[in-house]
């Protein structure tokens, strides 16, 4: 599983906030009860002093090592009863002066041994979530609020299968899809006309495998080849330009949508290309939307982008009549 480094610091600038005002909130009862007790000020400078000497061996010559390790024990341990005795005259629990993390399990360090912490993961899924809100404005989009019954049931008649039964078992395989994703899933290409669930679906599925921990970036096909192009020519801030089309490239899960609605252009279909074989070769998921059909695709894209979308892509068909404004299910906004 690889984190994105941008919402990984936003994370980790969170975790540091939190243990700063920590650790004031500490610094101010021990300046409070120093002042109500300055016994209790001159017990743990005391106390310091026996864990230096402890730490840096400062013992007097001659004397045995380990005899002056037993002193200096010993007269750590009785200075913390005698500490201990002060707080409770004060009406105050022993462990008051104590470090209280947040975690006791990486003491807010935000890792546990050489691994990420439950709490710094925490955070860093509350990033994805927020950064993928503000993009695609995350609401009711769920897969408990996608409205099959906005699907006709009637069956087709050069089929003999209707649009509700389609797309239920599309519905089930993107459930299935987001809530098994690892290395290992498929790489998705989300077709059919304007209006019938596209968009929502591949929303469904970034949330839930963001919310597993997963990378997620989604990009519009036109915004993210704006990107590359900006990069090309100089157009706005290059490091943070390279840091988004980096995200693009490495992320565990990859959604493009609308591919085909971007202004076609020979930049366009190399930045396609690149963004593409960049992904399979090291492995990474992409799920692509299209309202095109493959004949269409074909006559925008060039031969060795659409071996790598019909060689390397599972497809899914949305069928139906563009439900746009009739309910829940059907989409989240034109072009879905």
């Amino acid at each position: 599983m690889s984190l994105d480094g941008k919402l990984l610091k936003r994370a980790r600038d969170r975790l540091d906030a939190r243990r700063k005002q920590n650790e004031e909130a500490a610094a101010r009862r021990r300046e409070e009860v120093y002042d109500r007790n300055p016994r209790i000020r001159e017990l743990d400078r005391r106390l310091r002093e026996t864990v230096a000497r402890a730490v840096t061996g400062a013992f007097s010559g001659g004397t045995d090592p380990v005899e002056a390790l037993d002193a200096i024990r010993e007269e750590n341990l009785e200075l913390q009863e005698r500490r201990a005795m002060e707080l409770i005259r004060m009406g105050l629990p022993v462990d008051y002066l104590d470090d209280k993390y947040i975690c006791p399990r990486c003491r807010d360090t935000g890792y546990d041994g050489t691994e990420l912490c439950s709490c710094l993961m925490d955070l860093y899924k509350d990033e994805q979530r927020k950064d993928l809100s503000q993009l695609l404005k995350l609401g009711e989009q769920t897969f408990d609020s996608f409205d099959l019954n906005l699907y006709d049931d009637t069956p087709d008649p050069a089929t003999g299968v209707s649009p509700r039964s389609v797309m239920t078992a599309v519905y089930d395989f993107c459930s299935e899809y987001a809530g098994n994703f690892s290395p290992s899933s498929l790489n998705l290409f989300l077709q059919g006309g304007t209006g019938l669930g596209k968009t929502f679906l591949s929303t469904c599925i970034a949330r839930v495998v963001s919310e597993r921990g997963w990378s997620v970036v989604y990009e519009t096909a036109g915004a993210a080849f704006a990107k590359y192009e900006a990069e090309k020519f100089g157009r706005g801030d290059p490091d943070e330009l390279r840091r988004d089309i980096r995200r693009m490239e490495t992320c565990d899960l990859l959604i493009l949508d609308d591919l085909g609605t971007e202004f076609a252009t020979s930049f366009v279909t190399s930045a396609l290309y690149t963004l593409l074989n960049t992904r399979l070769a090291s492995g990474k998921k992409t799920v692509i939307s299209s309202n095109l059909t493959l004949r269409e695709l074909s006559e925008r894209y060039s031969a060795p982008i659409m071996s790598r979308l019909t060689g390397e892509f599972y497809m899914l068909r949305f069928v139906g009549t563009d439900l746009r404004g009739r309910g829940r299910g059907g989409a989240s906004r034109p072009g879905s």
